[in-house]
């Protein structure tokens, strides 16, 4: 495997992706938090929604500097490793990865001097108001990469032309590239997954706040917060995920025979699989768990409308069946997880005992690992479903990586690329564990340090230099 550029290539970009995929997913759903909690002090003016909105804003400028530094290294590998797809996609992704330049990243990055820095500065209503677009800004960005991943899962708009260069995509309507058949359904998706996050890794720091008794009204409405928005969220991902599916099972049938293990087409109904393991070899599932004809009813309404499966595509056109199929199971069973979660303590709230069970706190302060662990998931099933095309049904995965790059070259820069990335999460752990530990600062006589440290302390040490930082507490009650 190691002697194959393609299959290494694939891996540096696997990895290069899923680094950076924990940043931008957390920011988004911080942004929403920070949103909501600011808007809580416009509206109240109670000094503890200010602390709280301050104390997030914290975090969410140290995972924003972890996100751009980790987000440049990916386009880098377009033009080294896969200069071929980069010819043949140029036209597409050139569009999308300017619409986002102009549509978000100006606008994230524009407010957010005026979110960090300008909290006694400007009046708390233009405050707000760049708290709010740097939300949106990060919402935007996920967009215009959605959309560009999408027209590779579903390409529409377009035609194919031969120049000097060999083939490469056309824009010919750039709206139906922008709104391809997966786009749409893929992004709320996405974005969902990210509220989910944003959720969960509040009350993950608030339950913790509450089982040590460290600034416990503060845990307690960030708690509160978050548990309504990730419910919502959870709940709303339960119906966008059928939605996602069934598109799936429209334009992309052999993935969707990946994720169910669906190996033979068959005569009625299709099953669903709730357990099980893909037998390559044998071309089935082992110790399946199924429930007769839900399949076809979750896709097309009844329980007798055949699904195909794998052996109506040639064999070369089939995706790998384990990684997807784990990956997808995986991730819908942490949702249904998440579900019962954010249930269970709506329930509690009702009832006037949701701190009151230790077990439960330690429960969501570990549960932001599922959220993490779900949003991963989620896009390597649909990655490698994808396969065998970088572009589906236009360009091999095989065809599209670049011809002078050699093996050992790949290799090489993985073995790089891994260890700055993991002195950079490193660093980033170091950061979060700081500020975390310090809490929601409530002396005010210094308002400017609160929101100017996150940033100063993560770019600092990004930077290599060694900043001042706030001092650790000490576990005892603040």
């Amino acid at each position: 495997m190691f002697a194959d550029a393609t299959m290494l290539a694939r891996i540096q970009f696997g990895l290069t992706i899923a680094f950076h995929y924990l940043f931008p997913p957390l920011t988004i759903g911080l942004g929403v938090v920070m949103v909501m909690t600011e808007g809580a002090y416009i509206v109240t003016r109670d000094k503890l929604w200010e602390i709280t909105a301050k104390y997030w804003t914290r975090l969410f400028a140290a995972t924003f500097a972890m996100g751009v530094a980790t987000g440049i290294v990916m386009e880098f590998q377009f033009g080294t490793n896969w200069s071929t797809y980069s010819r043949f996609v140029g036209d597409v992704f050139g569009s999308a990865l300017a619409a986002e330049g102009v549509f978000a990243f100006f606008l994230e990055s524009g407010f957010l001097a005026v979110l960090v820095f300008g909290w006694d500065r400007v009046s708390p209503a233009v405050h707000f108001l760049s708290t709010l677009m740097v939300s949106l800004g990060s919402m935007f960005s996920a967009v215009w990469i959605v959309v560009a991943n999408s027209w590779q899962q579903t390409p529409a708009g377009y035609h194919v032309v031969r120049d000097g260069n060999g083939w490469r995509a056309e824009i010919t309507d750039f709206w139906a590239m922008v709104f391809n058949p997966s786009s749409v359904p893929r992004l709320t998706h996405t974005l969902i997954g990210c509220f989910i996050l944003g959720a969960f890794f509040v009350m993950s720091i608030t339950a913790w706040y509450l089982l040590k008794k460290r600034h416990e009204e503060f845990a307690r409405r960030s708690f509160k917060v978050a548990l309504v928005f990730g419910a919502v969220a959870s709940l709303a991902q339960l119906f966008v995920g059928h939605d996602h599916a069934k598109q799936v099972a429209a334009t992309q049938p052999a993935k969707l025979a990946a994720y169910e293990g669906l190996y033979k087409t068959p005569e009625g109904g299709a099953p669903l699989s709730l357990i099980g393991w893909p037998n390559e070899k044998a071309q089935r599932l082992d110790y399946a768990v199924e429930i007769p004809g839900m399949l076809s009813f979750l896709v097309h309404g009844d329980t007798k409308t055949p699904v195909p499966g794998l052996d109506q595509f040639k064999p070369e056109d089939r995706p790998p069946v384990v990684v997807p199929f784990l990956a997808y199971h995986a991730m819908i069973a942490l949702g249904m997880g998440f579900i019962g979660l954010s249930l269970l303590g709506l329930f509690l709230w009702w009832r006037g005992t949701l701190f009151q069970h230790r077990w439960l706190l330690w429960v969501y302060v570990f549960a932001v690992l599922g959220a993490y662990a779900a949003n991963q998931l989620g896009w390597i099933a649909a990655e490698v479903g994808r396969q065998p095309w970088s572009v589906y049904g236009l360009l091999r995965t095989a065809d599209s990586v670049s011809k002078s790059v050699k093996a050992g070259e790949i290799l090489a820069s993985i073995i790089m690329f891994t260890i700055v990335y993991a002195l950079l999460f490193a660093v980033w752990i170091y950061v979060m564990n700081s500020k975390i530990q310090h809490g929601p600062d409530t002396d005010e006589t210094h308002p400017d340090k609160t929101s100017l440290d996150g940033l100063m302390e993560a770019a600092g040490s990004l930077g290599g230099h060694r900043h001042s930082m706030t001092e650790v507490s000490d576990g005892k009650d603040s």
